[in-house]
């Protein structure tokens, strides 16, 4: 069990736009996940609690959310 994870407060955020300022390539669930939609600039911020919190996010449902 991690402690310090389960206190951090997760951010959800208001929209991709919001989320990609602080990360650029997005979030995903895991480092195992493959971008389904088109090319990416940038590689996605793996976070299994941000992503959960910004599921919504993940149009495509491949696991990252707000990939760029």
């Amino acid at each position: 069990m991690h402690v310090a994870e389960a206190k951090t407060k997760v951010k959800v955020y208001k929209n991709c736009k919001e989320l990609n300022k602080v990360y650029k390539g997005g979030v995903a669930r895991s480092s195992k996940v493959k971008n389904k939609g088109g090319k990416t600039k940038y590689k996605p911020y793996v976070s299994k609690a941000l992503y959960d919190a910004n599921k919504k996010k993940d149009r495509d449902k491949d696991y990252i959310a707000c990939e760029r």
